[in-house]
């Protein structure tokens, strides 16, 4: 497996993933670790990608939240851009690519990545694991909706979501061969048809992260 350049590292670990403690669960330090691993893993035996370009694009993948979510691939993009200490390590014309690959990675865009590189970090960020996914669902509803503390509402709301994103003929696509994922969505499409299953396992999280709020 390629290394990843030690200073451009160094200068993501201090500078960029510390970012991500701002915001929700879903979308925190570990997230953002586990989509490099990821990307850094479908990218290993790959003899087109540069693996410096890899690491980057994952690490700034949801740095846009700050800026809300709607349009955060957009900003995370722009924010990749303009951050001239990458141009230490990458010629403009790999940053412009790599600002596309996070555009690009969000899966609610209509349209393909336009580079490997997206269909990489769109891969690796998909993380189809049918309890992860019911858990962050909550967790983004429990902290955008804190004035609400009732399991109906969230139950609700993830149900219209997961349903949405994950169901038959749902919104999310998969661009490369990843068992791990193509199994995970398999689970929750069979977890969704058996919604007993699913209310309890919305249930149990739902309680798990009512409870670790309080403590």
């Amino acid at each position: 497996m390629w290394k990843v350049n030690a200073e451009l590292r160094r200068y993501v670990e201090g500078n960029i993933l510390p970012k991500y403690a701002a915001f929700d669960k879903g979308h925190d330090e570990r997230h953002a670790r586990k989509v490099i691993a990821d990307s850094l893993a479908l990218a290993a035996d790959r003899a087109d990608v540069d693996i410096d370009m890899v690491y980057a694009i994952a690490a700034y993948h949801d740095v846009g939240l700050s800026e809300g979510r709607d349009l955060h691939h957009v900003y995370s993009g722009k924010k990749l851009y303009s951050d001239s200490n990458l141009r230490r390590w990458f010629l403009e014309s790999q940053i412009k690519m790599m600002q596309e690959a996070v555009e690009d990675h969000r899966a609610s865009n209509r349209i393909e990545p336009r580079s490997i590189y997206g269909r990489i970090v769109a891969e690796a960020d998909r993380d189809i694991v049918p309890e992860t996914i019911v858990r962050r669902t909550i967790q983004f509803g429990l902290k955008t909706h804190p004035e609400q503390s009732d399991f109906e509402f969230h139950y609700r709301r993830a149900e219209e979501h997961i349903c949405k994103k994950y169901g038959e003929g749902g919104y999310l696509k998969l661009y490369l061969h990843s068992p791990k994922n193509e199994k995970g969505l398999q689970e929750i499409r069979a977890m969704l048809a058996d919604r007993a299953v699913f209310r309890t396992l919305c249930k149990r999280i739902f309680e798990q992260e009512i409870c670790a709020d309080k403590s």
